[in-house]
């Protein structure tokens, strides 16, 4: 089964083409850093228009590096939710066109249900992975999963204020680093020299027993910690010169406690039932810290960690494709009602 699948829940115009759930024939983004740089974040109205001009010329991109034409696809899959309406409306309006015209099924793929998909790709079969322990972790999502099958999702805890990756993106702009944030924050806190130690950060545990995670409390004692606390007259609560070495020091501080706050819920999910597998997905899998203590945590427990390779941790098309196929051989499809929507499923 060959599948087209289309993403565009933010800010990334993607199309792939994938072959049996799991084989890549291509993989096109379009990313659009460039237009929204100098807003240090997204523009939603920048990202819908964007996603206009861009959507079918990607989607040609794909075909023809797939070696594919029209006729070869069997379905059409798209992300339609959750993310930023107007951008979805763009990938769900372009893949009803084409499924229609095509009389090919459609299928509608949840973005954060593709993200726990995305590392099965490129993938060889190695046996069956389930029951699985899944986590997502990105710019507007932190959650983890219970996983039976590919159908069979449960969800079992997330943020209750900021994801992971908007508390990296808004740490980044504090400490005046570019967009993108989370990836240029990385790289700071991996310079030579730079102490994890440095600064005492909380990470959040909320309830003895809770799977939920909070990041907003963490943001805030970074900013106290480049700014200083409001009306403070305690010498050490008073902003010290944001030097380069200093700089370092806070992105790696925090980057240790933001990674400490997933791992400690990931463990307390792993111990109430025994896991075949552990399923990443999200653009801050792509962190060179977290992924280290993902594949250590599997290790140790003796589970696959089952982590997409670095093309596959942002937003792309790819995953969309994948686990539409999938779907679709399990049964599920959609029909020209599809709508897109804001808001996970999951």
């Amino acid at each position: 089964m060959i599948v087209l699948g289309l993403e565009s829940s933010c800010d990334e115009t993607a199309a792939a083409v994938v072959r049996g759930g799991r084989e890549v024939l291509s993989s096109v983004v379009s990313s659009q850093y460039e237009l929204h740089a100098e807003y240090a974040g997204v523009v939603p109205e920048i990202a819908s228009r964007a996603h206009v001009e861009r959507v079918v010329p990607v989607m040609r991109e794909a075909l023809e590096r797939a070696g594919v034409g029209l006729g070869m696809i069997d379905a059409v899959a798209v992300g339609n939710r959750p993310g930023l309406i107007g951008c979805l409306l763009v990938g769900v309006g372009a893949a009803k066109a084409l499924s229609w015209s095509l009389a090919k099924p459609l299928i509608g793929v949840d973005h954060v249900h593709a993200h726990l998909y995305s590392g099965m790709l490129d993938r060889q079969e190695d046996g069956s992975i389930f029951p699985a322990l899944g986590l997502v972790v990105s710019g507007g999502h932190t959650a983890l999963f219970h996983l039976d099958s590919w159908n069979q999702v449960k969800r079992l805890g997330g943020t209750i204020d900021d994801a992971v990756g908007e508390a990296y993106d808004k740490v980044a702009t504090v400490l005046g680093l570019p967009h993108p944030g989370g990836p240029n924050l990385d790289r700071l806190a991996r310079t030579p020299g730079a102490d994890e130690r440095a600064i005492e950060l909380p990470v959040s545990r909320l309830s003895r027993e809770s799977l939920d995670f909070s990041f907003s409390g963490l943001k805030t004692s970074v900013l106290y910690a480049v700014k200083g606390v409001p009306n403070a007259r305690d010498p050490d609560k008073l902003p010290k010169p944001l030097t380069d070495e200093r700089k370092a020091d806070i992105a790696a501080s925090f980057q240790k406690a933001a990674c400490d706050a997933v791992m400690l819920k990931l463990a307390r999910a792993a111990d109430r039932l025994e896991y075949r597998a552990l399923l990443v997905g999200g653009g801050v899998s792509a962190n060179s810290r977290l992924r280290g203590c993902l594949e250590a945590f599997a290790a140790k427990r003796g589970i696959h960690a089952v982590i997409p390779p670095m093309c596959y941790c942002m937003d792309n098309a790819a995953m969309i494709a994948g686990l539409g196929g999938t779907l679709l051989a399990l049964g599920r499809h959609s029909d020209m009602n599809l709508q897109a929507d804001p808001v996970t499923a999951l």
